[in-house]
C-alpha cells in the first residue's frame, strides 16, 4: 500500500486531476505488484459505480442547478431575504446564509451555491465593511449546507453506496440544515453587533411584498422536491426530473431570463460536470473494490474498533474518518470509498443508516471547507481570486458550529430521524 499512497501524494502535489490520481495510482500499483491482473476488471468496477438507477438523479439535479444559475433565481432569493432581515445587525451575512440554504435546496451543489450566491453577496458584504476573510469563510461554509438540504448529491452517493433510502436521507438532512442556518445566523448577528457593521436601511412593506412576489416562485423547488418525496408522490429520480421541468418553467416562462444559447450552454455544462462526477464515482468504486480485494479493511478495522465495539465508538470513528478524509479527498470519492468499509460495522452496532448518512454528510460539509485540501476552499480561490490563507482565515468559527451540530445529532438523533420516520416512503 506504500506505493499506492506515495504515488497519490506525488500526483496531487504535481496538480493532476483527482480522477487521474486515483486511477493512475491504481494502475501503477497493479502493474508493479499484480502484473497478471486483467485491466478490463478495473474498467468493469468503474462502470459498476455509475450504473445504479439512483445515479440518474445526479445529472438532472445538476441540469436544474445550471438552468437556475444562468437565470435570475439567485438574485430573486437574495432580494427577498434581504428585504426582511437586511436591517438587523448581521442582516447581510444572515441574508447570505439563508440564500445559500435556500439555493442549496434548489441546486444540491455547493460549488453552484458558492458561485451564484457568493458572486452576488460578497461585494455587498465588502461594501458594508466586513473583512474579506469573513465573507469567504461565511460563503464557503454556508454553501456547504447544500450537502444537507435536498437535493444533496452527497446523500445520493451515500444512498447508492450503502443501499440506504435516498428519500429518507433527503428528509433527514432538512432539520440539521436549518439548525446550522440558525447557528450561523446567530454567530453573524453577534459578530456584526460587536463590530457595528453590516446594517442596511429597513425595507418598507411595499418593497417587501414586491420582493416576496418575485422570490416566492423560487420556493417552489423545495415544495416539488421535498413535498413530492415526503408525501410519496415522487421518487427521488422523479423529483429530479420534476425539478428540471420547474426550472425551465420558472426561468423561461416566468422570469424570461434564458435564451436558447443559455439553455444549450446549461446542457453542455451539465454534460461536462456529470462526466467529472461519474468518473470520480467510478474511480471511487474501483478503489473501494481494490481495498476490499486486498483485504485492507479486514486487517485495519479490528485494530481501530477492537472486538465488539459499542455504538458510540463506531459512530465516533466513522465521524473522525470522514472528517479527516474530506480534508484531503473529493467528498464523492470519500463517501464511495469509506461507506462500504464501515457499513458492516455500522449494521452490526445497530446504528440507524439514515442517521449515519446525515452525520457523514455533515463531515463532508466540514471537510469541504477545511484546510489543507477542502474542495470549496479552491472553488472560492478560483472565483474570488484571493490568496489561500485569506480564504481559510475565518473558517474556524463556522467549523466549530458544524462540529457542535454533529455532537447534537449524536446525543439527540431524532433531530435527523423525525421527518424520515413520519414520511410515507421506504
Amino acid at each position: 500500500m506504500a506505493l499506492l499512497s506515495i504515488s497519490m501524494i506525488i500526483m496531487l502535489l504535481f496538480g493532476f486531476p483527482f480522477m487521474v490520481v486515483l486511477l493512475g495510482s491504481l494502475m501503477l500499483y497493479l502493474t508493479v505488484y499484480m502484473p497478471a491482473f486483467q485491466f478490463p476488471i478495473l474498467v468493469q468496477q468503474v462502470l459498476t459505480g455509475v450504473t445504479p438507477s439512483a445515479m440518474v438523479c445526479i445529472p438532472m439535479f445538476i441540469l436544474s442547478a445550471n438552468l437556475i444559475t444562468s437565470g435570475k433565481s439567485a438574485e430573486k432569493l437574495i432580494r427577498m431575504v434581504q428585504s426582511f432581515v437586511g436591517h438587523i445587525p448581521g442582516g447581510l451575512p444572515i441574508t447570505a446564509t439563508a440564500s445559500c440554504t435556500l439555493f442549496g435546496g434548489v441546486s444540491g451543489s455547493t460549488q453552484a451555491t458558492v458561485a451564484a450566491i457568493g458572486g452576488t453577496m460578497r461585494p455587498m458584504l465588502l461594501k458594508a465593511g466586513y473583512p474579506s476573510s469573513f465573507t469567504m469563510g461565511l460563503i464557503i461554509n454556508a454553501s456547504d449546507i447544500a450537502y444537507l438540504i435536498p437535493p444533496s448529491i452527497g446523500f445520493i452517493v451515500y444512498g447508492v453506496a450503502t443501499s440506504t433510502s435516498i428519500g429518507k436521507l433527503f428528509l433527514a438532512g432538512i432539520i440539521p440544515g436549518l439548525l446550522i442556518l440558525f447557528l450561523f445566523s446567530l454567530y453573524s448577528y453577534f459578530y456584526s453587533k460587536i463590530l457595528n457593521i453590516g446594517q442596511y436601511p429597513k425595507a418598507n412593506w411595499k418593497e417587501r411584498i414586491q420582493a416576496l412576489k418575485d422570490g416566492l416562485p423560487v420556493m417552489g423547488f423545495p415544495l416539488v422536491i421535498i413535498g413530492g418525496i415526503y408525501t410519496g408522490i415522487f421518487s427521488p429520480t422523479e423529483a429530479a426530473a420534476a425539478s428540471v421541468a420547474y426550472a425551465l418553467m420558472l426561468e423561461v416562462g416566468l422570469y424570461r431570463s434564458l435564451t436558447k444559447e443559455k439553455i444549450v450552454d446549461a446542457f453542455l455544462q451539465t454534460g461536462v460536470i456529470t462526466g467529472v462526477v461519474f468518473v470520480l464515482v467510478g474511480a471511487g468504486q474501483a478503489l473501494s473494490w481494490m481495498l476490499s480485494f486486498l483485504r485492507i479493511p479486514q486487517e485495519i478495522m479490528p485494530i481501530i474498533l477492537g472486538i465488539d465495539p459499542s455504538m458510540l465508538k463506531v459512530t465516533v470513528v466513522v465521524i473522525i474518518s470522514y472528517f479527516v478524509a474530506c480534508m484531503f479527498l473529493d467528498p464523492i470519492v470519500a463517501i464511495y470509498v469509506l461507506s462500504p468499509i464501515f457499513h458492516p460495522y455500522v449494521a452490526a452496532a445497530g446504528i440507524d443508516p439514515v442517521l449515519l448518512g446525515t452525520l457523514v454528510c455533515i463531515q463532508v460539509a466540514i471537510g469541504s471547507a477545511t484546510p489543507p485540501f477542502g474542495c470549496d476552499i479552491f472553488t472560492a480561490q478560483l472565483l474570488f481570486r484571493r490568496p489561500y490563507f485569506e480564504v481559510i482565515a475565518h473558517t474556524p468559527p463556522f467549523i466549530i458550529i458544524l462540529l457542535l451540530v454533529t455532537a447534537l445529532l449524536v446525543i439527540f438523533p431524532n433531530i435527523a430521524l423525525f421527518l424520515p420516520n413520519t414520511a410515507f416512503i421506504n
